[in-house]
């Protein structure tokens, strides 16, 4: 009994002593409290971590960009999207205000070689957008391990699309400022040209850059809002006549080149200048080549029988001559071997006004002989024609004369050969023997009555001048420049047909052919001076002289371009009787 009470007891005590302890009321809650707390603390500490955790990532993430940037803008040559904007430019205008050229935005082809994984698969796929792409140099640039190349400057939009579409690494885009000619050619030779990295190297556009431009872009102060246009002193409605008309003689004649200007007697502004064959500065592929050059002011040319228009007043302004002198031109001249013949010589005396308007070779000779050979050759230095001319086109070729002139010099240089100046001086010239004697050089910028009176030079008398006027018109009416009338307007001129030199001798079948005329005549305002080379007869006709092809040239650009110049229309005076008249057999 005593054994199982004994087991029994001990059964119970052990069954009490694992029974839980029931606590009272206070005592719970004191104990929850204490657990609360610990499990609070740890979720806390969970929190603190993992934001240390994120703030580490994204400081290592941070200081590897930092050390990403310092890399690439320490790394020689790089050029890439971060630095600014290339070169802005000022726009440029004509003298009403249309636009010439401005800055547009484009977008250009880098990629930075370190990025690139395949560089194989990354030429071939953008030369599916780009198929002139350059593959050898392409390839070596983007194994070359730099930091940033370009590719391909100067997309269109859908060239960029296209190859955003293509998802390539290390390749990315930078907008860059391009210049743009709404009127493509229209006026490529006077505007110029800018290279890539938008600077100008030709033209107007290197005329500004001389002026100060590229020294406020190296400075950054050029933005395109602070840079006022630029406003220059041609007529682009007459700028696209008479590129057009030139464009029109070219074929007519199927000549090699042809040019013309329009040029302002009295302030020296040139109105409208251009040469063909021409270049689009859009697109400037040809730009370089030898027969895309400036003719009119880069181009020197023996300028035929317009010289006798200085022999001329020469010989009335510094030989003692006057309208009523006379030649004799009956036989040809010999000097020495050589022998100056007429081309349709009247084998007798002349009047000086039958010098001009038949052109006479002979009598020309004849009126530099009563200057002499020292005062001929700085009649023609004073006259612009041996010196290079200044204007602000950097494109002006220096005239060529002999390094002795002798009297055969004298006297062939007289008629146009001999000598070489460009178009434009010839124009220059001819405007002073029509604004009253005053020499005043050539200007592609807007310039006033008294700023023009301010530079010009008194080179020939108001007399000279009058009796220039005279025999212009009197050759446009009876002589060589009937083809250049146009009705109301009252044209005056001279014809230049010159013989080129071919294998060192002058050719009787290819020719440089010119006219230069004024008008209106009663008050020249204009000079316009155009010039075909190598011209053939137009069909139909058996001759391609001056008179047959530059004459009408001269026509056709002042009836369409008169109105626009400000020039109106006068038939009052067509039937108004001439002073003197010849017959022109």
């Amino acid at each position: 009994m005593s054994a199982n009470w004994i087991r029994r007891g001990k059964f119970r005590d052990s069954v009490a002593a694992e029974q839980p302890v029931v606590n009272s009321p206070a005592k719970s809650n004191i104990a929850f409290e204490g657990l609360r707390k610990k499990s609070g603390n740890r979720a806390r500490n969970r929190v603190i971590m993992a934001m240390g955790c994120f703030m580490g990532i994204y400081a290592i993430i941070g200081g590897r960009l930092v050390y990403y940037g310092m890399q690439n803008d320490n790394e020689a040559g790089y050029q890439g999207p971060a630095v600014q904007n290339l070169a802005t430019r000022p726009d440029i205008v004509d003298r009403n205000g249309e636009v010439l050229a401005t800055d547009i935005k484009t977008a250009s082809l880098y990629a930075e070689p370190k990025r690139i994984v395949d560089p194989d698969e990354t030429i071939e796929l953008l030369s599916t957008v780009l198929p002139n792409l350059d593959w050898e140099s392409t390839y070596r640039k983007l194994k070359s391990g730099a930091g940033f190349i370009w590719i391909k400057r100067g997309l269109t939009p859908r060239q960029q699309s296209q190859i955003m579409a293509l998802g390539l690494p290390g390749v990315g885009f930078r907008t860059e400022k391009t210049r743009f000619y709404p009127g493509g050619p229209t006026a490529s030779h006077i505007l110029g040209l800018v290279n890539i990295d938008n600077q100008g190297i030709a033209g107007m556009e290197k005329y500004l850059d001389s002026q100060g431009l590229t020294a406020l872009q190296s400075t950054g102060l050029a933005f395109q809002q602070g840079l006022e246009p630029v406003k220059l002193s041609i007529d682009l409605r007459v700028q696209h006549v008479v590129r057009d008309e030139l464009v029109q003689a070219m074929q007519r004649y199927r000549a090699i080149a042809a040019g013309a200007v329009v040029l302002n007697v009295k302030t020296g502004e040139v109105m409208a200048m251009a040469s063909v064959p021409d270049f689009d500065p859009n697109n400037p592929v040809n730009a370089l080549d030898k027969d895309h050059l400036n003719r009119m002011s880069a181009g020197t040319y023996e300028m035929g029988s317009t010289i006798k228009s200085f022999t001329t007043a020469m010989a009335l302004n510094d030989g003692g001559a006057t309208l009523q002198s006379r030649f004799d031109a009956s036989r040809p001249l010999r000097i020495g071997r050589q022998t100056i013949h007429d081309f349709h010589g009247k084998g007798r005396v002349l009047t000086l006004p039958e010098v001009f308007i038949f052109s006479s070779n002979i009598g020309s000779g004849r009126e530099a002989e009563q200057v002499g050979i020292e005062g001929h050759r700085a009649f023609l230095r004073r006259m612009g024609l041996l010196d290079r001319m200044q204007t602000e086109l950097p494109e002006v070729a220096r005239p060529v004369e002999p390094k002795v002139w002798r009297k055969i010099n004298s006297m062939t240089i007289a008629f146009g050969h001999g000598m070489m100046t460009t178009p434009l001086q010839t124009a220059v010239g001819a405007a002073a023997l029509m604004n009253g004697g005053k020499l005043i050089e050539p200007t592609f910028l807007p310039r006033t009555q008294e700023q023009a009176d301010a530079v010009a030079k008194q080179v020939v008398t108001a007399k000279t001048s009058e009796d220039m006027k005279y025999l212009y018109r009197l050759n446009a009416e009876i002589g060589s420049g009937r083809r250049a009338e146009v009705k109301g307007y009252r044209v005056g001129g001279k014809t230049g047909t010159a013989e080129k030199v071919v294998n060192g001798r002058y050719s009787k079948d290819v020719r440089f052919n010119a006219f230069l005329a004024a008008f209106p005549m009663d008050d020249p305002t204009y000079i316009v001076l155009t010039i075909i080379d190598e011209p053939k007869p137009e069909e139909g006709k058996a001759s391609a002289t001056a008179g047959l092809n530059a004459a009408p040239m001269v026509a056709n650009i002042i009836r369409r371009s008169a109105s626009f110049l400000g020039v109106k229309p006068d038939f009052g005076q067509e039937a108004a009787p001439m002073l003197v008249s010849y017959d022109n057999d």
